[in-house]
């Protein structure tokens, strides 16, 4: 089967392989899984047990979202490892184990987070009341799925949009939109796998706390191969501007064409937002500051990017023409000290500052957390419901 994303083929065949050797795996473990109890347990206090079967491993660890460092476990007569953590707040938690500092997949938790470096499994901790990323009995948006040749970038990508609740193709009614972006690592089915952002919209619309719109997520790569290969990485300054510039370039002459010809959305910029997570959050500035007279409206959820100096990345920027931003808003988790060339939290702080400098309004944002899914979901939460609201 020819797969949709030609240049990330050879990646997905990779992943492809480590799942059936993943799925062999745990059909081993599966056929012993009588001695061990089912896993994760959640008790009624809100504590959590993990149980591994790893008869030989020396040292097993438990990487929970949430822990800067993994978590030992401890091993039983039987070679079964366990650990028990929390309570945990009402969450979607990412884990896996490591065995013998091999990461794996828990092979009896179907639940897995795709992503194109680190796969990893889902635990969902219930609140005593529905959270905004639990469906609930409300009206329900449609995700839809897209795939187009690029020809800035040369290969088949894909784009997602959720239409909310009452869209009609037909009507004469046209909605705002948010091109919402999903960080490294990840692919297009990001917000919607991992960050539930379909789901969040349609509750937060049912409550009336935020405006009915469309949302486009799509492939953030303008150059693949900073994700494939041996030398995939974010680290090298030339192809980081590469994949910046012509992702700019899809989105701008590709798929926001591609949606306004297929959807009843809004041309005007007033009702235009783009909005992102780490890669996706630096995409999101150098994009939206960048082409301001394109949107009006722009979030950035710790940012991986762009750092000092900033002029050199926003050469036009200035107060005079960030005065006709209807909003430009950047968080950070507070714990955030993922690095590449200095730690997101102290990244996002300084570009807070210089644009403060030059008398740039801007929103700032600091929540208790680290590089991870629950703060984005938390961020979207909190700024969905302030875009295209009346002056």
């Amino acid at each position: 089967m020819t797969s949709p994303f030609g240049c990330i083929a050879p990646l997905r065949r990779t992943i492809l392989r480590i799942s059936f050797f993943l799925l062999a795996a745990g059909l081993y473990a599966a056929a012993q899984q009588s001695a061990v109890p089912p896993t994760p347990h959640i008790h009624a206090d809100d504590q959590v047990t993990f149980y591994f079967l790893d008869p030989g491993a020396s040292k097993v660890e438990l990487g929970l979202e949430g822990n800067a460092h993994p978590l030992p476990m401890m091993k039983d007569s039987q070679g079964i490892w366990s650990i028990t953590v929390g309570p945990l707040a009402p969450e979607i938690y990412s884990y896996h184990f490591i065995a013998d500092g091999v990461p794996l997949l828990d092979p009896v938790n179907s639940h897995i987070n795709p992503n194109l470096h680190s796969p990893s499994n889902a635990l969902e901790v219930p609140g005593a009341t529905p959270q905004l990323w639990d469906v609930q009995d409300v009206p329900h948006g449609i995700v839809h799925h897209h795939f187009y040749k690029s020809a800035i970038i040369g290969d088949q990508r894909d784009f997602f949009v959720y239409t909310p609740p009452a869209y009609n193709p037909r009507s004469g009614k046209k909605y705002p939109v948010l091109y919402l972006l999903h960080g490294y690592s990840d692919d297009a089915s990001g917000w919607t796998a991992l960050g539930r952002a379909n789901v969040i919209l349609d509750n937060l619309i049912a409550q009336g706390k935020a405006k009915p719109m469309v949302v486009v997520m799509t492939l953030g790569y303008g150059a693949p191969e900073i994700v494939l290969g041996p030398r995939a990485s974010m680290n090298d300054p030339t192809l980081r501007q590469k994949n910046y510039d012509r992702f700019t370039q899809a989105l701008l002459t590709e798929v926001i064409p591609q949606v306004q010809s297929t959807y009843r959305v809004s041309t005007k910029r007033q009702d235009r937002a783009i909005a992102g997570l780490s890669m996706g959050g630096a995409e999101s500035l150098l994009t939206g500051l960048n082409h301001i007279d394109t949107f009006a409206w722009i979030g950035a959820f710790s940012a991986g990017g762009p750092y000092p100096p900033f002029a050199q990345d926003f050469p036009s920027l200035n107060a005079k023409n960030a005065a006709s931003l209807r909003l430009l808003w950047i968080a950070c988790g507070s714990n955030d000290r993922y690095v590449s060339k200095t730690p997101l939290i102290e990244l996002n702080r300084q570009l807070v500052a210089w644009l403060r400098s030059k008398d740039i309004s801007v929103t700032a944002v600091e929540t208790p957390g680290m590089h991870e899914w629950p703060v984005w979901r938390d961020n979207l939460i909190h700024f969905a419901p302030l875009l295209f609201q009346p002056k």
